[in-house]
């Protein structure tokens, strides 16, 4: 009896609380060609004339017709950062989003409006997943993908330039059009099939792989400037993000929250990007998460985030993410929650962006993030929105995995830890 009571008790609770929420509705939409098919790889395939048509499929969306949305940036509250440009067909959202935050972290910090190279990132990043590659005879990753605390560790060995001195892009005599939009898949392919052979020819010369990756690289993105030109100086890679960035990357820490590993430790983060199995995640359970989230963004700061936007309420024609209610009523989210999908790899670690603004709509917190990927450019590419995402929290509770920001930020977060 006593269990039957507990019972209809949580009945009339779930009851109570889904009555206050209007259901969400879903509708199967038609998946279009946009900025990825009609002009990155237009620019990519270095063609005039229109591709062949990508074939056409539908996919199971929220459907935000009648909703009122805050999908308009003046609606938020936001810190400095430069515009969102394209990653291109590359994937190498981890860079652009951090380089972004970085960005906005040197104007923090010293009111400069700086420009950096995320391909000076990516290309190093490149070597030092090589090397890796080598020292474990194979068994490691080398792909596109990495995580944004690998930009930190990147900037302290090899520093960083800025972008006009090194774009990663290369147009070649026979080209009539100059390439605008990064395209990896050739380079990479390339990269591939060398180290398959190094691997099969137990090849294990560290110095010689990465020589040859190197070389292949050289000539898809061009050799990255050893030396930095600024206000008629010459400075290295390194000077120039302490000298005149002032970016001490000790300073920044990467919060996560998931219940695998205990709570209040630097734990793993247990996903293939992170391919050198960095132990360095601070992970705090959801309610902290989100509070030390909240601080951040209300208190000048920006974070690099990174969780799953593959999801039927991520919705690109909109610009907006929310949880809908056929998924997990709003009120329910919880770490059990967000742990189950990461368990069953529902939720994966598939995009990063840099979250820049807040905005607090008819009760409920919305982040505004900029974003370098293709779903947030299907819209007019004059308006003030072209390349940003708006999220509701609930999305990010449930979905965004860990974020990248500057230990003053979280000072109080941090002092739980032993």
């Amino acid at each position: 009896m006593e269990k039957l009571i507990v019972f209809f008790g949580g009945v009339v609770l779930y009851s109570l609380l889904f009555s206050q929420v209007q259901p969400d509705k879903a509708v199967f939409k038609e998946a279009k060609p946009g900025f990825y098919q009609n002009v990155i790889m237009k620019d990519v395939e270095q063609v005039n004339e229109q591709l062949s048509p990508p074939k056409v499929y539908k996919r199971f969306k929220v459907d935000m017709k009648g909703k009122d949305l805050p999908n308009k940036i003046d609606l938020y509250k936001t810190q400095w950062h430069n515009p969102p440009i394209s990653q291109g067909n590359a994937g190498t959202c981890w860079a652009f989003s951090t380089v972004s935050f970085y960005e906005s972290e040197v104007y923090r910090l010293t009111k400069q409006k700086v420009k950096l190279s995320e391909l000076f990132i990516v290309y190093w990043e490149y070597v030092e997943k090589v090397r890796e590659f080598v020292n474990t005879h194979g068994n490691s990753l080398v792909g596109e993908g990495s995580q944004a605390n690998a930009v930190s560790r990147i900037m302290k060995k090899y520093g960083i330039v800025p972008a006009d001195q090194y774009t990663g892009l290369i147009t070649r005599g026979l080209e009539k059009i100059k390439r605008v939009f990064h395209d990896h898949e050739k380079m990479k392919q390339e990269i591939d099939t060398y180290l398959k052979w190094v691997k099969e020819a137990n090849a294990w010369n560290e110095e010689a792989v990465i020589a040859t990756v190197k070389s292949i690289m050289n000539y898809y993105m061009g050799e990255p400037p050893t030396q930095v030109k600024w206000e008629g100086k010459i400075i290295t890679p390194q000077q120039f993000v302490s000298d005149v960035l002032k970016i001490k990357p000790d300073d920044y820490v990467d919060i996560l929250s998931y219940m695998q590993e205990p709570f209040y430790q630097k734990v793993i983060y247990d996903v293939p990007d992170n391919w050198w199995k960095s132990k360095d995640y601070y992970n705090v359970p959801l309610d902290e998460f989100i509070k030390a989230l909240r601080s951040a963004i209300e208190n000048g700061y920006t974070v690099s985030i990174g969780g799953d936007v593959s999801e039927a309420g991520f919705d690109t024609e909109t610009q907006c993410a929310i949880v809908p209610t056929f998924d997990i009523p709003s009120e329910f989210i919880n770490d059990e929650a967000r742990q189950f999908r990461f368990s069953n790899e529902s939720t994966t670690d598939d995009h990063g962006m840099h979250l820049v603004g807040y905005t607090d709509f008819k009760g409920q917190r919305w982040y505004l993030l900029k974003d370098s990927g293709a779903g947030s450019r299907n819209n007019d590419p004059n308006a003030k929105e072209f390349g940003y995402y708006f999220f509701r929290e609930d999305f990010v509770k449930l979905k965004m995995m860990n974020f990248t920001v500057h230990k003053d930020a979280v000072k109080d977060l941090l002092s739980k830890f032993k």
